[in-house]
């Protein structure tokens, strides 16, 4: 199990290494492809759409040919993108290969949870996600320092040839070590009807709603943070291109030390009363550093910890959002994974664009837009979580239920 929760936890950094690794290098493509700050920040938005559109698909299709065949399909497709973000010649066209790259990486962001899905339900689906997400917590602490690496050596386009290279390698692993999670007779075929009726029962589950969004705004604060660290950091508090990424990792030791804290605190605790608690800590920190920040004693150090200590229950949070989202829609667990992801992306994507205008290469706008995030988490908490009751049994997705009678 743990063999292949490592395997599934590579497949899934794909994506995240998409955006880590290229972070530090914002400052250099703005200037090289003479454009602005929210003109570098639409590749990171043009790569979520992609990501969040993407997701509709490979869920569909993994509950009816299986997991591993949209693996290989979503692998192709970053390989591709990752190559045209080499060559772009202009922002737009640069943009516009995200987009495929998004496209692509989202194989694997559903395909392993749907895979968790088909495994188990309960605690047992926590640990796997916990393991994913610690291999996925080392992103943030590589990612960003392997990229001032290539940076310093070769320039930002080479980010993405090693990115293409690394997509070529999960291709090989997800061949050669993944099983078919999925069996014969639990695969579901696809039709537009079932699509359409799938998604129907999704949209009408407030417990499902509600936890995708909790999840949803918890992960906008953490874009809104990729999307302006670098030129907060590096202008407003003077730091070079290694001293970002240094400062950067520091957020991914934080949601690795959650993950290895996620399960057993779940066990202990329960997954419901962990949610609640973890996310009125990360608004009070992200409402405390606000207001820190808009008082004058945002300092670098007390950034870099308040964000240490949030992004850290963060860790708590997004991961068993999306279990106890999908535990009532196991025979529908790609598309639920799908939607589930999408709303997600699509979500951070808009918040970034929104907040746009006011991002200014400074820390109180971001801190601030973070701030109300965390905000809006915790009130979709309280209002969802209420009315969770982790003891009664799954139960199977309505919209498969009527067609099993």
């Amino acid at each position: 199990m743990l063999r292949i929760g490592l395997v599934l936890g590579l497949l899934t950094v794909l994506g995240p290494f998409s955006t880590d690794m290229y972070l530090p290098a914002m400052p250099s493509i703005a200037t090289d492809l003479s454009t602005t700050i929210g003109g570098t920040q639409i590749t990171l938005t043009a790569y979520m759409i992609g990501f969040g559109l993407g997701q509709l698909f490979y869920g569909p299709i993994s509950d009816q040919t299986g997991r591993k065949f949209p693996m290989y399909l979503g692998l192709f497709l970053f390989i591709l993108g990752s190559l045209g973000c080499y060559f772009a010649p202009t922002i737009e066209a640069l943009s516009a290969a995200r987009v495929l790259q998004g496209l692509g990486g989202a194989a694997g962001m559903i395909i392993p949870r749907a895979a968790i899905r088909d495994m188990d339900a309960g605690v047992g689906a926590t640990r796997l996600m916990g393991t994913i997400m610690m291999v996925v917590s080392v992103s943030p602490m590589l990612a960003p320092l392997a990229g001032s690496g290539v940076l310093i050596l070769g320039g930002w386009r080479i980010i993405f040839l090693s990115l293409a290279i690394f997509a070529v390698f999960n291709m090989v692993l997800a061949r050669t070590a993944l099983p078919e999670t999925l069996s014969e007779e639990n695969r579901v075929k696809f039709n537009l009807r079932r699509f359409f009726a799938g998604l129907r029962v999704l949209f009408t589950d407030r417990t499902f709603m509600g936890l995708t969004f909790v999840g949803a705004f918890g992960m906008a604060g953490l874009y809104l943070f990729f999307a302006n660290a670098s030129f907060v950091y590096t202008g407003q508090f003077g730091l070079t291109h290694v001293q970002y990424s240094l400062a950067f990792a520091v957020n991914g030791l934080s949601l690795f030390c959650a993950s290895r804290l996620q399960a057993p605190l779940a066990q202990r605790l329960g997954m419901t009363r962990m949610i609640k608690g973890a996310v009125t800590v990360f608004a009070v920190i992200m409402i405390a550093l606000a207001v820190l920040t808009a008082t004058g004693f945002g300092s670098l150090p007390v950034t870099i910890a308040l964000f240490f200590f949030g992004f850290s229950m963060l860790g708590l949070v997004i991961p068993p959002t999306m279990v106890l989202a999908l535990r009532n829609h196991g025979q529908i667990a790609g598309l639920a994974s799908s939607l589930g992801g999408t709303i997600q992306m699509v979500t951070a994507a808009i918040v970034i664009l929104a907040g746009e205008p006011f991002f200014d290469g400074t820390a109180l706008p971001m801190v601030t837009a973070i701030a109300l995030c965390s905000v809006i988490a915790f009130g979709f908490s309280r209002i969802t979580l209420s009315a969770v009751n982790e003891d009664r049994p799954a139960r199977p997705s309505p919209q498969m239920s009527a067609k099993a009678r």
